[in-house]
């Protein structure tokens, strides 16, 4: 009797695409600061893109994949410039200037940013719990900033904090604006047209790429190409994958684990710890994530997916 991978059992195989998919954006943060040291934020964008586009691009040929339909074109642009693009380059100019770890935290802020376009552009609901959440982040935001700019230079380090925040704003509003595209195209068309766009605005970049490329260390380079290999290309293929097998608000849930793996990774390869300040109030940052995305067990009993705002649980795919 033949046995095929098809044999595993479905459960071990969504358990695998999560975990791959939440160590993959977790690293992404830490070699994003490592890579940052010899790419300059566009050119690291752009690589990244790059590599990331060839790893889709030959995804839809294997595939068979052709044009997004009409209908899914709007939202493929609007995510490809603002989340792919925007939210890329500011990241990595963010990263130049705070730690892995304090990056990750305050990114994580982006599902209540979601949340509140959401609510605003697609009619969802705003409950209470979402706007205590929003409250309790704003201030973890505001004490990551007070803790970052308290010694040296302060401006700068304000500058990052503000960058990374510019980057959650840049990631919720690319999401929201592909949630409704998702109706139209396949995952996997959705996701490398938009990557296609995303590399397209960033093409202005190119010459510091093209200059920047021969004298980067090899390992930046690796790490630049890994960033589009593994958490853009790779990751956001097992995200789907698991988000079509499983509830969508329980699978968004895992992301929270992003930051503490951050950290931990920073720490072990990048020798960066946040100091406790730092630390304290990126908590807060994700317990108001935590609190907003709350629901009762009994109403997810009842209400199954009705209850969960979609564009909330496609949030962690922005890393």
């Amino acid at each position: 009797m033949k046995t095929s991978p098809r044999a595993l059992p479905p459960g071990l195989l969504i358990v695998g695409a999560v975990c791959f998919t939440v160590f993959a954006w977790a690293s992404a943060f830490v070699s994003i600061r490592s890579a940052g040291a010899a790419y300059s934020p566009g050119a690291l964008a752009l690589g990244r893109l790059l590599a990331a586009s060839l790893v889709l691009v030959t995804l839809l040929l294997l595939r068979r994949e052709g044009l997004p339909p009409r209908g899914a074109r709007r939202g493929i642009l609007l995510s490809g410039f603002v989340w792919f693009g925007g939210y890329t380059v500011a990241l990595n100019w963010g990263e130049r200037l705070v730690d892995a770890g304090t990056a990750s935290l305050l990114v994580n802020t982006g599902p209540i940013l979601m949340a509140l376009l959401a609510a605003r552009l697609l009619g969802e609901a705003l409950p209470p719990r979402l706007l205590t959440g929003m409250a309790v982040s704003f201030v973890g935001a505001v004490v990551v900033g007070l803790s970052m700019s308290s010694g040296g230079d302060g401006s700068t380090s304000v500058l990052g904090v503000a960058l990374c925040l510019l980057a959650a704003v840049a990631y919720a509003t690319g999401v929201v604006a592909q949630k409704p595209a998702l109706s139209f195209g396949t995952p996997l068309q959705i996701t490398a047209y938009s990557c296609l766009a995303g590399t397209a605005a960033c093409l202005p970049f190119a010459g510091q790429l093209v200059a920047e490329v021969p004298r980067a260390p090899l390992s930046a380079t690796l790490n630049m190409v890994y960033l589009g290999v593994v958490p853009t290309a790779l990751a956001f293929t097992t995200w789907t994958y698991a988000l079509a097998r499983m509830p969508a608000g329980k699978l968004g849930a895992t992301t929270y684990a992003v930051p503490a793996i951050v950290v931990l990774l920073s720490w072990i390869l990048l020798g960066e710890v946040p100091a406790w300040l730092t630390l304290l109030g990126g908590l807060l940052c994700l317990a108001g994530v935590a609190v907003s995305r709350y629901r009762p067990r009994a109403r997810e009993d009842s209400g199954a997916l009705a209850d969960v705002p979609a564009p909330g649980a496609a949030a962690a795919r922005g890393r």
